[in-house]
């Protein structure tokens, strides 16, 4: 485990503004803040670390939450606590921030994994502090983001390497094992 995961997350933490004094709008913008970040260091890091299983499996994470949520937003026509639209649940900030931040801990361990969480679970609490979301968008869009993360990304291992492949007519995994 290398020190860049916890690096890039701390010094997004410490670049996001403080809604506390911003009102509504401030607190809407550190939840962009927070979702960006996540979503940069889950891209990021693997790419750092010429991790490319990594990032694939973050890539299908990311895409996984942003479909089911985008989905469910298309069926479920929840009005937004300011009445800005019926686009409230479930949260989608929320879900690709724990999609993210499970990446991340699944992929690297928690001490990637619970500075990333903390900020997943700011960005849902500042989507409920800016009225965009209800609770239970929140807790909707973080097992979306939860699930997608943990089941679509898997440890790193030096010793042994999946490699998908596809062809017309065809496809399957290749394994390269290290003794």
């Amino acid at each position: 485990m290398t020190r860049y995961p916890v690096v890039a997350i701390m010094v997004g933490l410490a670049a996001m503004p403080a809604p506390a004094f911003a009102g509504k709008g401030g607190w809407a913008k550190a939840s962009d803040a927070g979702r960006n970040l996540l979503v940069v260091a889950a891209l990021g890091v693997p790419a750092v670390q010429s991790d490319w299983h990594g990032d694939l499996q973050a890539a299908e994470s990311l895409a996984a939450a942003g479909g089911t949520t985008f989905t469910l937003k298309e069926l479920i026509h929840e009005r937004r606590p300011d009445g800005s639209d019926n686009k409230s649940f479930p949260s989608g900030h929320t879900s690709m921030s724990f999609a993210a931040a499970a990446t991340l801990e699944n992929r690297y361990g928690w001490k990637a994994g619970l500075p990333a969480l903390v900020i997943a679970g700011f960005v849902g609490l500042a989507r409920v502090e800016a009225d965009k979301h209800y609770a239970h968008d929140v807790l909707a869009g973080a097992g979306i983001g939860l699930a997608s993360g943990f089941l679509l990304t898997h440890k790193r291992s030096d010793r042994v390497m999946l490699t998908p492949w596809a062809m017309h007519g065809g496809g399957g995994i290749d394994m390269a094992v290290r003794f």
